[in-house]
């Protein structure tokens, strides 16, 4: 048995729709895509930047890039992933190629042509598959503490030290315990996993608490592990050899990848070489210092070279 989900659950608005601190009021709204609604923050006019949280997060992380990307003439929108904040939370779809429809679909329900993609742990492992899948919908990419699917696959199997890195990954296999584990004590393991994982300037209390209560709401524990399970489970399953072998296809855009040197989950050299997999400009940027929330431990520092990067006509290899 597993913890149900189901798509009515709407969570308290107080809990997911907040405000910037200092003031800055984004827009709130529910889009539909992909045969669920999402919920979306947005902030800014210009072209699109769509912002994909990871885990055990939600779009609240990305809350200083919104502001320094709609200061710099963008479109800013960072939206829930399907099961986590204020998006629905189905009985089923979270395999990657379904959760990279989903961001895909936003996409085109914000009416616009394209997007350039920034993501961050599993938003930066959907980011790399949507842009495969959809290439026409993706301008450009910007991936944070992720490395290439195929990449990650790679080395959770055959790197030993990777594989105990993440052993957070293997522990969500376990039925049931992990959700109860995730909402104990108010959500006091997410706080743990924040701060372990972070470098040594780690994100403030107030937002580590909006994570906390916000992994409480009902069903998002259990939807927040599935895109894991799936990616343990499937590895010998025939719809994960062909998710593998689809990932093939090389990215076309101009990317730009991010890492915390310091990041404890997921190994400086796991996340290099993703370039392999990309037949376009390829930008790699190791933060000194940093953890695996790089945009959090020191936002100014990672929303200037993303911001950079997004206003280079001609992003050098």
């Amino acid at each position: 048995m597993t913890d149900p989900a189901t798509p009515s659950a709407q969570p308290p608005a107080s809990l997911v729709r907040l405000d910037i601190p200092g003031g800055t009021e984004v827009l709130h709204r529910d889009v539909a895509a992909n045969g669920a609604r999402f919920h979306i923050a947005e902030l800014g006019d210009g072209p699109l930047v769509l912002l994909l949280h990871g885990f055990p997060q939600f779009w609240w992380s990305w809350r200083h890039q919104l502001v320094a990307l709609a200061d710099a003439g963008f479109r800013a929108v960072a939206m829930d992933l399907r099961g986590v904040g204020g998006s629905d939370r189905t009985p089923r779809g979270y395999d990657p190629a379904n959760l990279a429809l989903d961001v895909t679909g936003v996409i085109r329900s914000l009416g616009e042509p394209d997007a350039a993609l920034v993501g961050h742990d599993l938003g930066g492992y959907l980011a790399w598959t949507a842009a495969v899948m959809r290439p026409k919908l993706v301008r450009r990419l910007a991936v944070s503490s992720m490395p290439h699917p195929r990449r990650w696959r790679s080395a959770m199997v055959a790197d030993y030290r990777q594989s105990r890195s993440g052993s957070f990954v293997w522990g969500l296999q376990r039925p049931w315990l992990p959700e109860r584990q995730l909402v104990a004590d108010d959500g006091a393991l997410v706080g743990k996993l924040i701060r372990s994982w972070s470098g040594p300037r780690q994100p403030d209390d107030t937002s580590v608490e909006a994570y906390q209560r916000a992994m409480c709401i009902p069903s998002t524990a259990h939807c927040s592990v599935e895109p894991y399970r799936w990616m343990v489970r499937s590895l010998a399953r025939p719809d994960g050899i062909q998710f593998n072998r689809r990932m093939k296809r090389p990215v076309r855009v101009p990317t730009l990848h991010l890492h915390g040197a310091l990041d404890p989950v997921m190994r400086t050299r796991s996340a290099a070489g993703s370039g392999e997999y990309v037949e376009a400009p390829y930008r790699w940027r190791l933060f000194e210092g940093l953890g695996h929330f790089p945009h959090e431990e020191d936002p100014v520092a990672f929303s200037t070279e993303l911001v950079n990067w997004l206003k280079d006509p001609e992003p050098d290899r």
